[in-house]
Parts: C-alpha cells; structure tokens; sequence
C-alpha cells in the first residue's frame, strides 16, 4: 500500500512568498496548492480538504483569523492542521489562532527554508491536540 503524500494548502498574500512556499513544500514531496486570502482559502479548502494549512494573519478580503473562524477547525475539520504563518508577534492573535484549532504558531522571519520544512513535518506526524 503507497503511503499518502500530505497536502498543503498555502494561504499567503504575498506572490513571491507564496511562490516560494509552494516551491520549498514541493521539492520536498508534498502536494501543494495555494490561495491569496482567506475568502479564496475557503473555496479552494472546500474542494480539496488539504491535510495541513498553512495561513498568514494579514491579509486583505478575509484575514487569517477570520479564515478560521469561517474553516472551524475543532468541529468541521478536526484532521486537518493548522501552521499559522505570520510577521506579526501579538499575543492576542496568537491566543485566538490556538483557540481557533491552530496546531503552530510561527514568525515569517524565525523560519528558514529548512525549519519551515521541519516545522511542517513535525505537525504533520504529530498527533492532533485536543
């Protein structure tokens, strides 16, 4: 039996980090698909449940927080797992995005290639939390 490869959805603003997202997961071997705001998450989420999201805080349309809000993590998607991806270090935020089913909170300039790497295996093999 083939082992399934995880799919990530990207959810980032910012055309060249996307980009270089979905070029780092790829070269890794995931599967990954990307959207631009949390509206166009939503959509994309809703065709192709992803195994891990990865989510930015600051973006226009629909943020990061709202995003999951509207996803609902705990009851709607409870397999699926949350990295948020943010430049912003607010507690606040980063208390809502735990309570909101988030599994990582990291900063954008903490993670080099090889960590972001690291931080998305470790979530993905990790149990989910409760």
């Amino acid at each position: 039996m083939a082992k399934k490869i995880p799919t990530i959805l990207i959810v980032e603003d910012e055309n060249a980090l996307n980009e270089a997202y979905q070029i780092i997961l790829r070269k890794a071997g995931y599967n990954v698909f990307s959207a631009s705001d949390g509206e166009d998450a939503l959509a994309k989420a809703a065709q192709h449940t992803p195994d891990l999201i990865l989510l930015d805080l600051r973006m226009p349309h629909m943020d990061g927080l709202n995003f999951l809000r509207h996803y609902d993590v705990k009851l709607q998607h409870p397999d699926v797992k949350v990295i948020v991806f943010s430049n912003y270090d607010i507690q606040q935020d980063i208390d809502e995005a735990y309570e909101k089913g988030a599994d990582r909170y990291i900063l954008k300039a903490w993670a080099s290639p090889k960590k972001l790497l690291k931080v998305v295996g470790d979530t993905l093999a990790a149990p989910k939390a409760a």
